[in-house]
């Protein structure tokens, strides 16, 4: 059982991370990932959102959507769950982490149209996971993400730092390394697989 949860919180994080894998999210990584703080701070919230909206998108989607046979609103239903729950913390950061809501800018309102957070919840469906292991999965791709945001604010700061040719400064050299980063995080995924198999 810990080994199946074990595997499950890990493919999460690192073999199915919703940026370096699965590509999802991209924005707020590009956009966000220039200062540590921003990025642990968005990282959180994208991490509190992804498990609150799986714990109420998951029953809703077995318990309604499913035995009424309308499984083909679950994108607008669980759009508006996303949404809300956005706006609810964006209040809650607002009042009680100032400087984090002036941190995040314009960044905390996009993650309601953040894709990670739809196409987490959806996976979580498709993948047939019962609750437990949904929770666990969506844990791990939080936690990826906020490993993700926190790793490239790490290497931006490297790139900030460094001597690239005028070519490649900017923007270019900001996809290069985003590049590297998904395809040395991709290279997890036997590991991963050899440890729990």
């Amino acid at each position: 059982m810990m080994k199946t949860i074990l595997l499950v919180l890990f493919t999460g994080i690192i073999t199915d991370n919703v940026i370096l894998a699965k590509f999802l999210g991209i924005c707020p990584f590009l956009g966000v990932s220039k200062k540590l703080d921003s990025a642990v701070g968005m990282g959180l919230t994208a991490t509190l959102v992804l498990v609150v909206s799986t714990a109420v998108t998951w029953p809703l989607n077995h318990f309604l959507l499913e035995p009424l046979g309308i499984t083909y609103l679950q994108t607008l239903l669980f759009i508006v769950i996303i949404a809300t729950l956005v706006q609810l913390m964006e209040v809650l950061i607002h009042f009680y982490f100032p400087p984090l809501y002036k941190a995040l800018g314009v960044y905390l309102p996009l993650v309601t149209t953040n894709c990670a957070m739809l196409g987490i919840t959806k996976l979580d469906v498709d993948m047939g996971y019962a609750f437990g292991k949904s929770m666990i999965y969506s844990t791990g791709a939080g936690l990826g993400f906020l490993l993700a945001m926190v790793l490239f604010a790490g290497v931006r700061v490297k790139l900030e730092n460094s001597d690239i040719p005028k070519t490649f400064d900017g923007i270019p050299i900001t996809l290069i390394a985003a590049s590297i980063m998904s395809l040395s995080m991709m290279g997890f995924g036997g590991i991963i697989e050899g440890i729990f198999a």
